[in-house]
């Protein structure tokens, strides 16, 4: 149990300005904030944050940044509101390389601070001593080559003259541009006063705090304000030459201009899935759901970034075929958002809940068929993925991360694995049963953290309170921390892909592609007969696949992925320019990251081409997916 067990409310918060000596005026007052619950359970511990919540937490965050693209930084101060204990004289926050000016309280009365020893991975306790402040000011500037922060170059954009910048704070990034403690276990509101270079624009995952301000000729002040408590990985920051167009009465779309006009044909049916998730899960809580389509270096397909969903390009396909992934990330309102997990060990409550809810918005939206295949893919998914674990265990959905980064916890496995334990535990209760309860969790957790063991013991109350034997058959506790898949796993449909099936059968048989069929196909049987034919063909048969379908010229980049990976893996040629465009084109980690480490891995025929195309390449990569990519040793000076 937290030390504050009652609502507690926040007094308004005043900006402390990073620029001394001008006038401005004072924010919008703050509006009161409920103090988000920290949970008391040895399942809630994070490992991966220094934070000692239960003696001092943060509630509240007040940024005043400047961002300056010339030394690739954002510069200024982070007011803290603190909740702790009577006694308590510090509190320690997550640092990763910020460089601390000075920390003083309200009244700019300096106070002690320490940074202790760094680890590799989750970086650095900042320690400071509060005394009886409950409100201090950190003034800093972010880390060098911070690994939330990606400055872009004019040309790694599409419009090509002016530079951009994006935020990626999932899971433990945030620690290097903003000081917090950086856990998603410690909710926090925030607000955020933020500087830029015209014409520039900025953008957060937060409601505008009023209008912008002129700065003199050649800035402008951008004010947010999220009211709201969330996990601080969820706190996001956009700069750029963008423009806007809405979608419907609550959500629209921000990019470019270049990219604006096929971004908003292709996410048309937004509010329809807000309607449809509305439905199902209950209210959206977060007013606007609004869409950020970032240049195409962003690392993941989307981040559920509240009020404002970041998204790769790499989505646009011309036929509305992608848009699942709008599903997911709109989704993550309720499942991640909403009701959050405590640590990184349990996230599969918020992706296997997500991917369970996506496609149920999908079965809503677009039918039972689309819903169907999902599934199968899905479950395709989840067994390929813990097939290939270098480690068993890694295969269970509650793991065991203390001493690694949480991002070896970001498999596919809490997604799809996730998801299909909840499409097990539905056919268990029935659909009915099982969407209301579903509906309460998010209703009971709004705002609030979660673990695992939470989940099974309101599946057991709320599902099972009257038949223990029932609970016990369903083996709830070995689907959530044992590795492999059990046996009762629920199939689905089966038959979503016979046509498709018996296509990959003919093919594996030695037929000649279907071009016909695949030409009716939509993009989820594309992705099936992709992903099903045998992996090894020969240079004749992967020349036949491509003159038949046209898999080098595609435009759908989960496509063109699938038959890169066959390209690699069979050593095929005439697509290997195609493989180099698409790798130096775009920055998304579930697509870029597989194909240069299967080409490293080819010493024979793919090293080379990992060695030529990787240093091109990795300018236009975020940090997260060059952290892993560097210790293939692929650059020059790699020894």
């Amino acid at each position: 149990m937290a030390f504050r067990v009652l609502t507690v409310f926040a007094a308004a918060l005043s900006l402390v300005s990073c620029r001394g000596g001008e006038e401005t005026p004072p924010p919008a007052p703050t509006p009161k904030v409920e103090i988000a619950p920290i949970l008391d359970r040895e399942d809630a511990v994070d490992t991966h944050s220094y934070a000692k919540p239960l003696e001092a937490r943060v509630y509240h965050v007040a940024l005043d940044l400047d961002v300056d693209f010339q030394s690739q930084r954002v510069k200024g101060t982070a007011t803290l509101a603190i909740d702790a204990k009577p006694d308590a004289t510090e509190i320690v926050l997550d640092d990763r390389g910020l460089e601390i000016e000075k920390v003083t309280d309200a009244k700019g009365a300096p106070l002690d601070f320490a940074i202790g020893e760094v680890d590799e991975s989750l970086g650095a306790p900042l320690t400071v001593k509060i005394g009886k402040a409950r409100k201090i000011v950190v003034h800093y500037t972010s880390a060098e080559n911070a690994s939330a922060l990606q400055f872009l170059t004019p040309q790694q954009t599409a419009g090509k003259k002016h530079p951009f910048l994006f935020s990626q704070g999932q899971a433990i990034e945030n620690r290097s541009w903003i000081p917090t403690q950086d856990s998603p276990g410690i909710r926090q509101s925030w607000e955020a006063r933020i500087r830029v270079p015209n014409p520039l624009v900025a953008v957060m995952s937060a409601p505008k705090a009023g209008d912008k301000i002129p700065d003199g000729d050649s800035h402008t002040i951008y004010r947010f304000k999220m009211d709201k408590s969330v996990p601080p990985y969820l706190i996001a920051l956009a700069v750029g030459n963008l423009e806007f167009r809405p979608l419907g009465l609550r959500t629209g779309v921000w990019a470019e201009p270049e990219t604006l006009p096929k971004a908003a044909a292709e996410l048309a049916d937004t509010e329809k899935m807000v309607t449809a998730a509305e439905d199902l899960f209950g209210p959206y809580l977060w007013d606007r759901y609004d869409m950020l389509v970032l240049p195409p270096s962003f690392p993941f397909g989307g981040m559920e970034n509240p009020t404002l969903t970041f998204l790769t390009p790499t989505f646009i396909a011309g036929d509305k075929s992608l848009v699942s992934l709008i599903a997911h990330e709109l989704a993550h309102s309720w499942s991640g958002n909403l009701a959050t997990n405590a640590t990184w060990s349990d996230f599969w409550l918020n992706e296997g809940m997500t991917v369970w809810a996506e496609q149920r918005i999908i079965e809503k939206v677009y039918g039972k068929e689309q819903y169907d295949q999902k599934v199968q893919l899905s479950l395709d998914d989840m067994k390929s993925e813990i097939d290939g674990l270098e480690k068993p265990g890694d295969s269970a959905l509650a793991l065991d991360l203390k001493g690694r980064h949480p991002d070896d916890g970001f498999t596919g496995v809490p997604y799809d694995k996730g998801a299909a334990f909840l499409r097990t535990l539905e056919a268990a209760v029935g659909r009915d049963k099982f969407d209301a309860f579903m509906k309460g969790w998010f209703e009971r957790h709004a705002f609030a953290p979660v673990t695992s063991g939470m989940f099974i013991e309101e599946v057991k109350d709320k599902l099972f309170a009257n038949d223990e034997e029932a609970f016990e058959a369903l083996g709830i506790e070995e689907w959530v921390y044992k590795p492999g898949i059990p046996d009762n796993l629920e199939p689905g449909n089966t038959e979503a892909f016979a046509e498709v099936d018996a296509a990959i059968a003919a093919f594996n048989e030695g037929g000649a592609p279907d071009a016909a069929a695949w030409k009716g196909w939509s993009t989820d049987e594309r992705l099936r007969f992709l992903g099903r034919i045998e992996e090894e063909q020969t240079t004749e048969r992967m020349a036949a696949l491509d003159k038949a379908l046209g898999l080098t010229g595609t435009g759908n980049n989960e496509v063109l992925f699938l038959w890169l990976k066959k390209v690699v893996a069979n050593r095929y040629d005439p697509a290997v320019p195609r493989l180099e465009q698409f790798l130096t084109s775009q920055g998304r980690r579930k697509f870029v990251r597989p194909l240069i480490e299967a080409l490293a891995e080819d010493k024979a025929w793919g090293r080379e081409i990992a060695e030529r195309v990787y240093p091109k390449a990795r300018p236009l990569y975020h940090p997260m997916t060059t952290r892993d990519l560097d210790l293939l040793g692929l650059l020059p000076d790699a020894g």
